[in-house]
Protein backbone atom coordinates (compact mmCIF):
# COMPACT_ATOMS: atom_id res chain seq x y z
CA UNK A 1 0.00 0.00 0.00
CA UNK A 2 1.60 3.50 -0.76
CA UNK A 3 2.38 5.61 2.02
CA UNK A 4 0.38 8.59 0.57
CA UNK A 5 -2.68 6.39 -0.45
CA UNK A 6 -4.73 6.94 2.94
CA UNK A 7 -7.54 9.79 2.97
CA UNK A 8 -6.58 12.62 5.22
CA UNK A 9 -9.58 13.00 7.41
CA UNK A 10 -10.33 9.28 7.82
CA UNK A 11 -8.55 7.32 10.98
CA UNK A 12 -6.43 4.59 9.41
CA UNK A 13 -7.01 1.06 11.16
CA UNK A 14 -5.12 -0.23 13.47
CA UNK A 15 -4.01 -3.21 10.96
CA UNK A 16 -3.14 -0.88 8.27
CA UNK A 17 -1.07 1.27 10.34
CA UNK A 18 3.14 1.63 9.73
CA UNK A 19 5.16 -1.02 11.72
CA UNK A 20 7.15 1.98 13.37
CA UNK A 21 10.42 1.15 14.97
CA UNK A 22 10.91 -0.69 18.79
CA UNK A 23 13.21 2.48 19.64
CA UNK A 24 12.44 5.50 20.62
CA UNK A 25 13.97 8.39 18.12
CA UNK A 26 15.97 11.17 19.06
CA UNK A 27 15.11 14.39 20.21
CA UNK A 28 16.05 17.59 21.96
CA UNK A 29 18.51 17.25 25.03
CA UNK A 30 16.82 20.39 26.39
CA UNK A 31 14.01 22.94 26.25
CA UNK A 32 15.37 25.82 23.91
CA UNK A 33 13.64 28.45 26.55
CA UNK A 34 14.66 27.11 30.13
CA UNK A 35 17.47 24.87 29.37
CA UNK A 36 15.32 22.58 31.38
CA UNK A 37 16.63 18.40 30.00
CA UNK A 38 13.27 17.95 28.34
CA UNK A 39 12.80 14.69 29.54
CA UNK A 40 12.75 15.72 32.88
CA UNK A 41 10.64 13.24 35.68
CA UNK A 42 7.22 15.87 36.76
CA UNK A 43 8.99 17.30 39.95
CA UNK A 44 7.15 16.59 43.19
CA UNK A 45 3.75 19.06 43.52
CA UNK A 46 3.97 19.34 39.69
CA UNK A 47 1.04 17.90 37.32
CA UNK A 48 1.11 17.11 33.58
CA UNK A 49 -1.11 17.46 30.72
CA UNK A 50 -1.60 17.10 27.29
CA UNK A 51 -3.95 18.40 24.27
CA UNK A 52 -3.59 17.60 20.48
CA UNK A 53 -5.09 21.11 18.39
CA UNK A 54 -3.68 21.41 15.34
CA UNK A 55 -0.03 22.29 14.38
CA UNK A 56 2.31 21.21 17.69
CA UNK A 57 4.24 24.12 16.45
CA UNK A 58 1.80 27.62 17.10
CA UNK A 59 0.36 25.06 20.19
CA UNK A 60 3.53 24.45 21.57
CA UNK A 61 3.67 28.45 22.33
CA UNK A 62 0.10 28.94 23.81
CA UNK A 63 1.40 26.77 26.57
CA UNK A 64 5.04 27.23 27.23
CA UNK A 65 3.75 31.21 27.38
CA UNK A 66 1.90 30.56 30.37
CA UNK A 67 2.98 31.70 33.89
CA UNK A 68 3.43 28.61 36.19
CA UNK A 69 3.71 26.21 33.32
CA UNK A 70 7.79 24.38 34.01
CA UNK A 71 8.37 22.63 31.05
CA UNK A 72 6.25 21.62 27.02
CA UNK A 73 7.18 19.25 24.68
CA UNK A 74 5.60 18.49 21.03
CA UNK A 75 5.57 14.99 20.19
CA UNK A 76 2.69 12.16 19.13
CA UNK A 77 0.31 10.34 21.14
CA UNK A 78 -3.29 8.75 20.19
CA UNK A 79 -1.99 6.77 17.27
CA UNK A 80 -1.04 2.76 16.27
CA UNK A 81 2.97 3.41 14.90
CA UNK A 82 5.19 2.48 17.89
CA UNK A 83 7.82 5.94 17.97
CA UNK A 84 6.68 7.48 14.35
CA UNK A 85 8.58 9.56 12.73
CA UNK A 86 7.18 12.87 11.45
CA UNK A 87 7.08 11.75 8.06
CA UNK A 88 5.49 8.64 8.86
CA UNK A 89 2.77 10.50 10.73
CA UNK A 90 2.09 12.66 7.37
CA UNK A 91 1.14 9.68 5.75
CA UNK A 92 -2.08 9.77 8.62
CA UNK A 93 -0.98 6.14 8.16
CA UNK A 94 -0.01 5.91 12.20
CA UNK A 95 -2.84 7.13 13.89
CA UNK A 96 -1.01 9.80 15.81
CA UNK A 97 -2.03 13.05 16.40
CA UNK A 98 0.23 16.41 17.03
CA UNK A 99 0.25 16.90 20.01
CA UNK A 100 1.52 19.00 22.99
CA UNK A 101 2.81 17.92 26.96
CA UNK A 102 2.57 20.32 29.47
CA UNK A 103 4.55 19.82 33.21
CA UNK A 104 2.73 22.75 34.93
CA UNK A 105 2.73 23.88 39.05
CA UNK A 106 -1.05 23.32 39.53
CA UNK A 107 0.08 25.87 42.48
CA UNK A 108 0.28 28.81 40.17
CA UNK A 109 -1.73 27.64 36.82
CA UNK A 110 -5.03 25.03 37.38
CA UNK A 111 -5.99 22.79 35.03
CA UNK A 112 -8.93 24.41 34.43
CA UNK A 113 -6.96 27.39 33.14
CA UNK A 114 -4.84 25.07 30.93
CA UNK A 115 -8.48 23.81 29.41
CA UNK A 116 -9.36 27.62 28.78
CA UNK A 117 -6.52 28.19 26.79
CA UNK A 118 -6.76 24.65 24.69
CA UNK A 119 -10.28 25.79 23.78
CA UNK A 120 -10.22 29.34 22.61
CA UNK A 121 -6.49 28.70 21.30
CA UNK A 122 -8.11 26.39 18.30
CA UNK A 123 -11.76 25.49 16.08
CA UNK A 124 -12.61 21.97 18.05
CA UNK A 125 -15.51 21.40 15.65
CA UNK A 126 -13.80 21.18 12.42
CA UNK A 127 -13.22 17.50 12.69
CA UNK A 128 -9.35 16.40 11.61
CA UNK A 129 -7.99 19.43 10.77
CA UNK A 130 -7.00 22.86 11.89
CA UNK A 131 -7.30 25.88 9.43
CA UNK A 132 -5.46 24.55 5.89
CA UNK A 133 -4.28 21.60 8.24
CA UNK A 134 -5.62 18.88 6.87
CA UNK A 135 -5.66 15.21 8.62
CA UNK A 136 -5.96 12.93 11.51
CA UNK A 137 -3.07 14.29 12.94
CA UNK A 138 -4.26 17.80 13.58
CA UNK A 139 -7.61 16.69 15.72
CA UNK A 140 -8.71 18.42 18.82
CA UNK A 141 -7.75 16.45 21.83
CA UNK A 142 -7.50 16.12 25.84
CA UNK A 143 -5.46 13.09 27.00
CA UNK A 144 -6.29 12.95 30.54
CA UNK A 145 -3.62 11.81 33.58
CA UNK A 146 -6.47 11.29 36.36
CA UNK A 147 -9.82 10.61 36.49
CA UNK A 148 -10.18 15.03 38.15
CA UNK A 149 -8.94 16.02 34.74
CA UNK A 150 -11.38 14.41 32.69
CA UNK A 151 -14.29 15.42 34.16
CA UNK A 152 -13.31 19.03 34.28
CA UNK A 153 -12.60 18.16 30.31
CA UNK A 154 -15.96 17.11 29.93
CA UNK A 155 -17.47 19.83 32.09
CA UNK A 156 -15.78 22.49 29.87
CA UNK A 157 -16.41 20.93 26.71
CA UNK A 158 -20.33 20.80 27.86
CA UNK A 159 -20.26 24.37 28.57
CA UNK A 160 -17.90 25.51 25.44
CA UNK A 161 -20.61 24.18 23.34
CA UNK A 162 -23.47 25.97 24.60
CA UNK A 163 -21.20 28.83 23.98
CA UNK A 164 -20.20 27.95 20.33
CA UNK A 165 -24.03 26.84 19.49
CA UNK A 166 -25.00 30.72 20.66
CA UNK A 167 -23.09 31.85 18.11
CA UNK A 168 -23.49 29.52 15.18
CA UNK A 169 -21.22 26.44 15.54
CA UNK A 170 -21.34 23.16 15.11
CA UNK A 171 -20.79 20.08 17.09
CA UNK A 172 -17.27 19.52 19.24
CA UNK A 173 -15.24 17.01 17.59
CA UNK A 174 -12.75 17.02 20.23
CA UNK A 175 -11.78 13.24 21.75
CA UNK A 176 -11.14 12.88 25.70
CA UNK A 177 -9.49 10.06 26.53
CA UNK A 178 -6.64 9.00 29.29
CA UNK A 179 -3.41 10.13 28.25
CA UNK A 180 -2.03 7.30 25.28
CA UNK A 181 2.23 6.98 25.00
CA UNK A 182 3.57 9.73 23.85
CA UNK A 183 6.20 9.89 21.31
CA UNK A 184 9.15 12.21 21.52
CA UNK A 185 8.89 14.80 18.29
CA UNK A 186 12.30 15.15 16.85
CA UNK A 187 14.59 17.85 17.60
CA UNK A 188 13.76 20.37 15.35
CA UNK A 189 9.98 20.52 16.24
CA UNK A 190 10.37 21.01 19.50
CA UNK A 191 10.14 25.15 20.71
CA UNK A 192 9.96 25.07 16.81
CA UNK A 193 8.41 29.06 16.35
CA UNK A 194 11.46 30.19 19.16
CA UNK A 195 14.14 28.57 16.94
CA UNK A 196 12.10 30.23 13.90
CA UNK A 197 10.20 33.44 14.60
CA UNK A 198 8.73 33.93 11.39
CA UNK A 199 7.96 30.05 10.77
CA UNK A 200 4.20 29.02 10.36
CA UNK A 201 1.42 29.02 12.93
CA UNK A 202 -1.88 27.24 11.56
CA UNK A 203 -3.72 27.98 15.52
CA UNK A 204 -6.33 29.99 15.45
CA UNK A 205 -9.45 30.39 17.90
CA UNK A 206 -13.33 30.64 17.16
CA UNK A 207 -13.16 34.06 19.40
CA UNK A 208 -15.91 32.37 21.39
CA UNK A 209 -15.17 32.89 25.58
CA UNK A 210 -15.04 29.60 27.26
CA UNK A 211 -16.54 29.28 31.08
CA UNK A 212 -13.53 27.91 33.00
CA UNK A 213 -13.95 24.57 34.37
CA UNK A 214 -16.00 23.29 36.20
CA UNK A 215 -17.82 26.79 37.58
CA UNK A 216 -19.13 26.81 34.17
CA UNK A 217 -21.69 23.90 35.26
CA UNK A 218 -23.05 26.87 38.17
Amino acid sequence: MSLFSAKKTEMVRPENALPGRPEPLPTAEMHFLSGLPLKSAVPAGMAEAMFGMGCFWGVERKFYNLPGVYLTMTGYAAGFTPNPTYKETCTQLTGHNEVVRVIYDPAVISYDQLLKTFWEGHDPTTGMRQGNDIGSTYRSGIYTYTPEQAEAARATKAAYQAALTAKGYGTITTEIIPAPVFYYAEDYHQQYLEKNPGGYCGIGGTGVTCPIGLMAQA
